[in-house]
């Protein structure tokens, strides 16, 4: 096994059965090892919820030294087994698990905001303008809402609208 010869322990990625990636965690932390499981803070400003998605569905990363903590990721209920190649797990480089948790909060949840800037073309999904298309006009304020320019009877037309009533893309944030 390739990762057998690691005296240190490392991060691995953990394959989780489907929508257990919760229950996976649960199980691995029971065993006394570090487990980061990292989700996605979707803002949904016209429901006035927030809906967390898993940003990697279906995996965790576990820190852990192999081999003498193998059995106790791959026989953990709730578990498939690592991510690796025929020779075994493979780690994963730390800064890129570090980056993560630097962006996560402690329940390793991390914020996300909407991908938009003044200019930007975007379509109203919800509300009184569904299906018009206007120009970001002003970024998103504090409130959850946007300035979009719009073409209404014959003139340029600002309206403010909820971030949650138009089509955007949501990336995460960088904090720190």
């Amino acid at each position: 096994m390739q990762a057998a010869a690691c005296v240190g322990a490392f991060w691995y990625v953990v394959r989780s059965k489907p929508h257990k990636e919760a229950w996976a965690q649960l199980q691995l932390q029971i065993k006394r090892l570090e487990v980061f499981y990292p989700k996605l803070m979707l803002p949904d400003y016209a429901k006035r919820r927030q809906p967390v998605v898993p940003l990697f569905p279906g995996y965790l990363f576990v820190r852990l030294a192999l081999p003498d903590r193998y059995h106790d990721v791959i026989w953990a209920p709730g578990v498939q087994g690592f991510v690796g190649s025929k020779n075994g797990p493979i780690p994963v480089d730390d800064d890129a698990v570090e980056l993560l948790r630097r962006r996560a909060a402690a329940d390793g949840v991390i914020q996300a905001q909407p991908k938009l800037r003044p200019g930007q073309r975007v379509e109203v999904v919800e509300g009184p303008f569904a299906g018009l298309v206007g120009i970001i006009q002003r970024p998103p304020d504090t409130k959850g809402r946007i300035k979009v320019l719009m073409q209404l009877l014959n003139r340029a037309v600002a309206v403010d609208i909820p971030l949650g009533a138009i089509n955007a893309e949501w990336t995460p944030i960088h904090i720190g």
